[in-house]
């Protein structure tokens, strides 16, 4: 039964809006003047295909990893309260606050009234619910334990984003420090430099060589700097377009696995990411294979995603899981450890969250780590330049003091 968007009138001239599931639009407006509401706008909310897009309609909103956090805890919460399916999805959709989570929680509350399953019904929402999302989801129906695996769900997403902040946090104020330097240099060889300096080449003094080279170097700034800053973007651009041919982007991505100071972090990045889906996705009771199928998807690196790839194979071959990861040298020791202790107890998920939490503990001290290096060495680059500014503003004036005397 589809679901539609409306707006309508009440008896004291009140506007109203909300969503409403019946079999047409005829039929929801029919439904509206039985609530004694005059309906304005009845308007179908449209799933979305297989390319994210939505059937009808222009969607370019998606539901953020924070949003996605709460509907995913709060549904695994009334599920364990007891509440059946659809009740569960007409209480999200009472208490959602944004407009296109009403849109989407409508969405899969028809086609669960119409007979979907719930993971068939998130599959109608790409862009929202990814694919190892609604894996895990078809898993818990499987085995009957929805809201146990919705819980489980939850927490990876949880724990996922508190691992994607602590990173953006750390790398914040190297970030603030990189614009706020670059934008006093700009400012200092395009305005301070030329309007100082231009007062000695008038006197005709032979200016320092320090002070020839800073007003070559502002002059080509104002000159040429539009120049020079388009070129930056082309290559940034033509970079990226050089990343879609799969030779050049897997020699890339397999530098960056080894490249001096940012290697580990990338391993260590996702390394993380491929432990902790897979303890979620094993222990929520998906086979091996299509766990690890899942989990290298996650993976942003290709290097690494090819090597998961030859592990997958070698398992499906009759390989434990411990010694095909353990052919490749880009996954810690101590993970390939703590999984061969999982397979020999049988408690391969719990060993695989364990793993993740050390990987996950690992990756964001390493990011505290290059924050802490880069900091002080943004400070004394700016301190640098701004000290060889100054010089080439200060020197002539030096000198002409010392010709005065």
């Amino acid at each position: 039964m589809p679901a539609f968007r409306y707006e309508a009138i009440d008896a004291q001239g009140a506007n109203k809006k909300g969503v409403i599931t019946a079999d047409s639009a005829r039929a929801a407006r029919s439904e509206l003047r039985d609530l004694k509401l005059v309906p304005v706008l009845v308007e179908q909310i449209a799933a979305q295909g297989a390319d994210g897009k939505a059937r009808r309609g222009i969607f370019s909103d998606k539901m953020s990893t924070n949003e996605l956090a709460l509907f995913t805890r709060q549904l695994a919460s009334l599920l364990e309260a007891g509440l059946p399916l659809e009740q569960s999805f007409s209480a999200l959709l009472d208490q959602a606050e944004r407009v296109y989570i009403r849109d989407v929680i409508a969405s899969v509350r028809s086609e669960i009234l119409a007979g979907s399953s719930l993971s068939d019904a998130l599959k109608q929402h790409p862009s929202d619910f990814a694919d190892i999302y609604v894996a895990l989801v078809a898993s818990g129906e499987q085995i009957g334990q929805l809201a146990r695996v919705l819980s489980r769900l939850a927490d990876y997403i949880e724990r996922r984003n508190a691992l994607v902040q602590k990173v953006k946090l750390a790398f914040t104020y190297p970030a603030i420090v990189t614009v706020v330097a670059f934008s006093i240099v700009i400012f200092l060889l395009t305005y301070v430099v030329p309007q100082i300096v231009s007062v000695f080449a008038n006197t005709k003094q032979k200016l320092p060589m320090l002070t020839v080279i800073m007003l070559a170097l502002s002059d080509f700034v104002r000159n040429y700097g539009w120049l020079v800053a388009i070129v930056v973007i082309a290559m940034a651009f033509a970079w990226r377009q050089a990343l879609k041919n799969p030779d050049i982007k897997m020699r890339w991505h397999t530098w960056l696995l080894v490249a001096p100071m940012y290697g580990k972090f990338e391993r260590s990045l996702n390394t993380a990411r491929f432990s902790s889906t897979l303890a979620i996705t094993t222990g929520s009771g998906v086979p091996i294979l299509k766990a690890l199928q899942t989990s290298r998807e996650t993976l942003s690196n290709v290097a690494m995603r090819a090597q998961v790839e030859d592990a997958t194979n070698s398992v499906r071959e009759g390989v434990s899981l411990a010694r095909a990861l353990s052919a490749h040298k880009h996954f810690p020791p101590m993970m390939i450890h703590m999984i061969r202790a999982g397979e020999v107890t049988g408690e391969l998920p719990s060993m695989l969250e364990r793993a993740a939490a050390a990987q996950e503990q690992d990756l964001e001290r390493r990011a505290l780590t290059m924050a802490n290096v880069l900091e002080p060495l943004l400070i004394l680059a700016m301190g640098v330049v701004v000290l060889l500014i100054v010089l080439a503003v200060l020197m002539p004036i030096i000198e002409i003091n010392q010709l005065v005397r």
